[in-house]
C-alpha cells in the first residue's frame, strides 16, 4: 500500500512537473480603476506545511528573475511585517503585512514589481484551505490606481506573473517533501 502511494504520488509529480501550468489563473474584473485577479492551487500537503513554506521558506520558491537584484526573500508574518528582498547593501520593500491569521490567511499591501513605480497599489491575499489530502491555496490580488494605458494588459500580464509565482511555490512544494519521503 505504501509503494502504490509512493507510485502515485511520484506519477501527480510528473505529470505537474510536465505541464506548464497547474494552477487556475483568472482575471476576475478590470474597470477604469483598476482589477482582481485570483490564482489557485491544489497541494497534496497539510496547511501547516503549505503555510510553512509560504512563509518561512519564501526565499527558495519565489522566483528570482521576479526580484529587483536576485537577493534574499523574507516575510515577517506580523501586522506591519514586510514582505522583503536584501541583496548586500540594496533592500526593497515588496509588500507590507497587514493581515495575519496563521496558517489560514496572510494579507499584503502594496505594489508587487513595477506596479510599485507606476504609483499603483494593492491587496494581495493568500489564502489556505484545508481540503480531503490536499490544501487548496487561493491568491488573490486587487490593483487599483490610475494607469492611462488602461488596465486590460496589465491585467492579464500581473495574472501571468502571479500564476508563474504560484506554480513555484506549488513545485517548490512538491519537490522537496518527495525528496525527503524517499529519504526517510
Amino acid at each position: 500500500m505504501k509503494r502504490l502511494l509512493s507510485t502515485i504520488i511520484v506519477l501527480n509529480f510528473v505529470i505537474l512537473s510536465l505541464s506548464a501550468s497547474w494552477a487556475f489563473a483568472e482575471v476576475r474584473s478590470v474597470t477604469p480603476y483598476g482589477f482582481i485577479i485570483k490564482n489557485q492551487i491544489s497541494v497534496p500537503h497539510s496547511k501547516e506545511t503549505v503555510w510553512n513554506v509560504l512563509i518561512n521558506q519564501v526565499d527558495n520558491w519565489w522566483p528570482k528573475d521576479h526580484s529587483w537584484w536576485e537577493g534574499t526573500f523574507s516575510i515577517t508574518p506580523v501586522a506591519g511585517g514586510c514582505f522583503c528582498e536584501r541583496a548586500d547593501e540594496k533592500s526593497a520593500e515588496h509588500m507590507r503585512i497587514t493581515f495575519v491569521e496563521p496558517g489560514n490567511t496572510l494579507r499584503m499591501s502594496g505594489g508587487l514589481g513595477p506596479l510599485q513605480e507606476m504609483g499603483l497599489h494593492g491587496t494581495l491575499n493568500w489564502v489556505l484551505t484545508e481540503g480531503i489530502n490536499a490544501t487548496r491555496l487561493t491568491l488573490t490580488y486587487r490593483v487599483s490606481g490610475v494607469y492611462p494605458d488602461g488596465f486590460q494588459s496589465l491585467a492579464s500580464i500581473v495574472d501571468k506573473v502571479q500564476e508563474t509565482q504560484l506554480n513555484a511555490l506549488g513545485t517548490f512544494i512538491l519537490e522537496k517533501y518527495l525528496i525527503e519521503k524517499e529519504v526517510h
